[in-house]
């Protein structure tokens, strides 16, 4: 009677073991998967990045290659990443441009979209702003301290271009901080739009006098400020006052 019921049995455990075992292989496929992901959306990888090698990339997330490879090729299918010969993978510009594109081309076709931009900024820089003051390391606060430099020395000097470079650069440095994944990819996809959109209200705010620049720099040290003393409250409330004093006084030049 036993060696009647090994016969079917054993063939039948053989069978449960390898479905076990593909459920996990592609368990460990899709975790490399989010990985690889999460690196696209916080920005780590932009568009035209290279990633590591496979080999690389096993070592870093504990699997094999065959896992990070058909990660990779899922990745591809989506149109997120694109091989080329002899040089290895690259981030490609799905992601910027899913989002990015559309509204650039508006900002730029309907200066009037620049209202409905700023709204958009106002609510999103508050939050990055909030969560900076929140969550922002060491690194974080030395690479946003380099950027106050620059801002800092543009003003003085009166390098305008400068001045539009580090602005933005200091709004993107912010949602770095924020560590949120989301500010991130917002960030990350929207970047050459809302830095034409800084440099755009910037060229508006003609200032011969002084006044205004003065205004900006007092804005951006007291964001600066709260982020370094981890006040979240008051981060937030100090980027709400920077955009709303650039739209007022954007509309009090248009109506004038």
């Amino acid at each position: 009677m036993l060696k009647k019921l090994v016969g079917p049995i054993y063939p039948a455990f053989a069978l449960v073991w390898r479905m076990g075992r593909a459920r996990i292989e592609q368990s460990v496929v899709l975790d490399v998967q989010r990985a690889l992901e999460e690196r696209l959306v916080d920005g780590s990888w932009g568009a035209g990045t290279r990633l590591p090698a496979e080999r690389r990339l096993a070592e870093m997330l504990g699997v094999s290659r065959n896992s990070v490879r058909e990660a990779i090729l899922a990745l591809k299918t989506r149109g997120l990443l694109a091989s080329r010969r002899g040089s290895g993978v690259f981030v490609t510009q799905r992601l910027q441009t899913a989002v990015a594109s559309p509204w650039r081309q508006l900002v730029v076709d309907h200066p009037d979209m620049r209202w409905d931009t700023l709204e958009f900024r106002r609510e999103l820089e508050a939050a990055t702003a909030h969560y900076a003051a929140l969550r922002a390391t060491q690194e974080d606060l030395a690479a946003l301290a380099v950027v106050v430099e620059r801002l800092e020395r543009a003003y003085v000097s009166g390098d305008k271009a400068e001045e539009h470079r580090a602005d933005a650069d200091f709004h993107e440095a912010i949602a770095q901080a924020s560590h949120n994944s989301m500010f991130l990819y917002l960030h990350s996809s929207m970047v050459r739009m809302l830095r034409e959109h800084i440099s755009f209200n910037l060229e508006g705010l003609d200032d011969p006098s002084g006044k205004i620049t003065a205004k900006l720099r007092e804005q951006h040290l007291r964001i600066w400020d709260a982020i370094r003393l981890h006040q979240a409250d008051t981060a937030r409330k100090a980027m709400l006052r920077h955009v709303d004093f650039t739209r007022d006084e954007l509309a009090r030049r248009e109506s004038a």
